[in-house]
């Protein structure tokens, strides 16, 4: 059988690294299609995209996330490259990363980028952040990742068609990764150089906002996915500190019978008891979620790996 291979590329003004990349695809996979879709530029991006050969299409929503919902509701494949339309990744270590996932059967290849010597291109700040919401991830949901935000990645249909594309922005990439940790999918990452973008061709990432939005999502997803540890950590924090301020009272009331100090006394029970809510929440939760991990592994079994 031949699969069906299908280039996805989301830009927003791009104009000067659009037409490099889908030739460079064009040239290492020559029998895929290549899809280019135009998140509201103000430039020529999607006109060089098309003169190139690429499948353009537009997208109004503005923002990462609403490009990839669109882009993987549309398009119809076995196999899925997603990258960058800045010109940073390298196209010809798609043909490897395609092997890799079908060889291996993987649901999802993420190329891992170092710079190649090249240090402005993963600046050192951007560099430690990743390292940073990387670590965070692999914490909770597994260490089978190493490179949580890397936008070069190499998707099965079956990822593809379950994947729920619930962010708007950038933290599509921290959503691909839960997503496949979640439901203990088969993975796989590949080193790939991570370049320049060319003269004229400016990053849209804003990284403070964005960072501080990967984090949140970050922490939208284990409230999800992970609900008893996260409601339980509140808990714990709530009955230490109850247990703090309680202590005291508790000594002195045994001690001397009285207590002095009612409003800590108050204070204290409350977040005891705030505390045991958290932990019953969480329980409650998890039991949701597990549910809800149930319909997602069966909504993914149901998608054959071949359309």
């Amino acid at each position: 059988m031949t699969s069906r291979i299908a280039v996805l590329i989301p830009c927003h003004n791009e104009e000067a690294a659009i037409g490099r990349v889908v030739s460079n695809f064009r040239a290492c996979l020559p029998d895929a299609q290549i899809f280019v879709y135009d998140n509201n530029s103000s430039d020529r991006t999607g006109e060089i995209a098309r003169r190139e050969g690429a499948i353009v299409r537009r997208e109004p929503l503005q923002g990462k996330g609403h490009v990839v919902r669109r882009m993987f509701a549309d398009v119809e494949a076995d196999i899925y490259v997603l990258v960058d339309g800045d010109d940073t990744y390298d196209a010809s270590k798609a043909p490897e990363m395609i092997a890799l996932l079908e060889g291996e059967c993987l649901d999802m290849v993420t190329g891992t980028r170092f710079d190649h010597g090249d240090q402005a291109a993963y600046r050192r700040f951007h560099r430690a952040g990743n390292l940073l919401l990387t670590s965070l991830v692999r914490m909770v949901f597994g260490d089978r990742i190493t490179d949580m935000l890397s936008g070069y990645r190499v998707f099965s249909r079956r990822f593809v068609k379950s994947f729920p594309a619930l962010s708007a922005g950038f933290e599509t990439e921290t959503e691909f990764t839960v997503h496949a940790l979640a439901l203990d999918m088969p993975l796989g990452e590949f080193l790939t150089p991570y370049g320049a973008r060319p003269l004229g061709s400016a990053s849209k990432l804003r990284t403070y906002s964005d960072g501080f939005r990967i984090l949140r999502s970050i922490l939208l997803l284990v409230k999800d996915e992970r609900p008893w540890a996260f409601f339980g950590l509140i808990g714990l924090a709530l009955l230490l500190l109850g247990l703090i301020l309680g202590v005291p009272v508790v000594v002195e009331f045994a001690r001397t019978g009285l207590v002095p100090r009612l409003p800590t006394a108050v204070l204290a029970t409350g977040l005891v008891m705030l505390a045991s809510l958290s932990a019953v929440c969480g329980l409650i939760l998890d039991s949701v979620a597990r549910g809800r991990k149930e319909a997602k592994r069966l909504a993914y079994l149901r998608i054959p790996r071949y359309h």
